[in-house]
């Protein structure tokens, strides 16, 4: 009884699923999802600004639900509000306590308005489910094209404040003291975690996008104190993830969102298990 049940969802046609248009395109825009979430997780660890990631998955909702209300693409409506919430928690929050209040904020003006437009909605159920869970298997290329280019400019701007961004994000009031400029930084950093959202949200959902954006980052940091090395490895896990995920949705006929998520997280509870067994070994060797 047991085996038919773990055998109920596998699919003999695997191999032309995973080879098929569709799956292409999941796998290379969850790949470009993956990189972005690479590159801006280790500073959402590093500033404290998990909530404020976790905060403008949701404030997007209601901007991709207005968005299907006026007949406007949904990436959209949902960009325009992750982004737009951005900079006002930027703008309003230098210090970590501050941003908290206004990430706060944001998110229940964001909310009330989510909860005004589905009650005007009559036939957006299934926008709703996608973007509370993602739907990475019907990216088109059109995504593909935006995934492209909104990749690209996060790279080059991560590039060009990498070292402000990261004295800043260590050290504010110092950074502040020799000139840098905390606020900007602040606000153009919120801007590019937006936009990495964007694009998360519409891979896994905003009910699990946590686990991409901000899980693979927070394995990393365990494993290295080392910026640039624990972005790489940050990198890596959301790739692989994303390549091992997709694959294993196909081979079970597994919802992609769910396996990725998965991944991500047992790739964190492992490397979490290991630290502590190792901090307990040491403790007990001295």
């Amino acid at each position: 009884m047991r085996t038919d049940l773990l055998a109920l969802g596998y699919q003999h046609n695997w191999w032309q699923i995973l080879t098929s248009a569709f799956m292409r395109n999941a796998l290379i825009g969850g790949t470009l999802v993956a990189l972005a979430a690479g590159l801006i997780g280790y500073f959402i660890i590093v500033r404290n600004t998990a909530f404020a990631a976790h905060a403008l998955a949701h404030i997007g909702l209601p901007g991709a639900t207005g968005a299907a209300l006026l007949g406007l693409p949904v990436g959209l409506g949902l960009g325009v509000f992750c982004i737009g919430g951005a900079v006002v928690i930027g703008a309003l929050g230098k210090r970590a306590a501050d941003r908290e209040v206004a990430t706060g904020t944001v998110l229940a003006l964001a909310t009330g308005f989510g909860l005004f437009f589905n009650s005007l909605a009559t036939k957006n159920t299934s926008t709703l489910t996608n973007v509370l869970f993602g739907n990475l298997l019907a990216i088109t290329q059109d995504q593909l094209l935006t995934f492209t280019a909104l990749l690209v400019v996060l790279a080059v701007a991560m590039a060009f404040v990498y070292r402000p961004l990261l004295f800043a994000s260590v050290n504010a009031q110092v950074a502040e003291a020799k000139g840098v400029p905390v606020r900007a930084l602040s606000v153009l950093f919120m801007v590019l975690l937006g936009v990495a959202i964007t694009m998360a949200v519409q891979a896994v959902g905003t009910l699990l996008l946590f686990a991409l954006v901000v899980t693979p980052a927070a394995t990393a940091i365990m494993l290295t104190a080392e910026p640039l090395t624990a972005m790489a490895i940050s990198t890596v896990i959301s790739v692989v993830s994303v390549w091992i995920g997709l694959a294993v949705s196909a081979i079970f006929n597994m919802p992609p969102s769910f396996v990725i998520v998965t991944i991500a997280c047992v790739f964190w509870f492992v490397v979490w298990a290991a630290q502590r067994a190792t901090n307990s070994a040491v403790v007990s060797i001295h």
